[in-house]
């Protein structure tokens, strides 16, 4: 059993005058050759994009990529034909397959033409998928916002005995989330590997201690421990049971 606790600080972090983004992986150009992936995530990034700019229209293949939004609205265009907006509670799914082009933005106008200025801040995530060159895909889905409460709710999944989350092409991972106000405790799913990441608040994690808004924690071979929060908090965690290869 391992545990490995990242601290936000740590992360790799790129700034530019419409984006901050701190990777808890090698991303880009931060490269470091023990610090590519946990299990079967590669990627998971913490984006702030200010209202008007985003990332223009880009391409992915043969990755399963998870977007959570924590502030803010994030419109998402692909060349599937699939568009919308992703916000707090919806989490959406995209699978690159074969092959997809998608640009994600902060629209400064909301819904009714009224201007604004707020940021949109939003975790995505990146898993392999357990095969290649699908047909790609696109899901967004909803998670009420009283479920979240208090307990870990399967926000994404591949595995079979997850029947109310977002489909994704990895029999063997999983994502949840939980919203915690103080005192309220949910346990860890047992697993070879899991990624806790605290997306706002503060936590207890049972064996690790304090954990603040940007932690992480890479657990290996694992379970069981409580995450309590001790202010209001979020926290999402992957449940993974294979990893790439060495």
């Amino acid at each position: 059993m391992t545990l490995d606790v990242r601290r936000a600080a740590d992360r790799f972090s790129t700034r530019l005058s419409w984006l901050e983004s701190q990777h808890s992986f090698s991303f880009g150009r931060h490269y470091d050759p023990g610090n590519t992936s946990h299990g079967l995530l590669l990627v998971h990034n913490d984006d702030v994009v200010r209202a008007g700019a985003g990332f223009e229209t880009h391409p992915h293949r043969d990755m399963e990529i998870l977007t959570w939004v924590l502030q803010g609205s994030l419109v998402h265009q692909d060349s599937t034909g699939h568009s919308g907006v992703i916000y707090p509670g919806l989490a959406q799914r995209m699978s690159a397959g074969s092959g997809i082009l998608h640009s994600e933005k902060n629209d400064a106008w909301r819904l009714g033409g009224e201007q604004h200025d707020e940021p949109v801040h939003f975790v995505q995530m990146w898993v392999v998928p357990d095969g290649s060159a699908r047909t790609p895909g696109y899901e967004q889905l909803e998670i009420d916002s009283a479920s979240l409460a208090g307990a870990l709710v399967p926000v994404a999944s591949g595995m079979g005995r997850h029947e109310a989350a977002i489909r994704i092409g990895q029999r063997d991972a999983a994502l949840h989330a939980a919203r915690l106000t103080p005192g309220q405790a949910v346990s860890l799913p047992d697993a070879p590997w899991l990624h806790l990441f605290v997306a706002r608040g503060t936590v207890e994690l049972e064996g690790a201690g304090a954990l603040a808004a940007g932690d992480t924690v890479r657990l290996t071979a694992t379970g069981g421990q409580a995450v309590t929060a001790t202010e209001p908090a979020e926290v999402l965690v992957w449940e993974m049971h294979a990893s790439l290869p060495a």
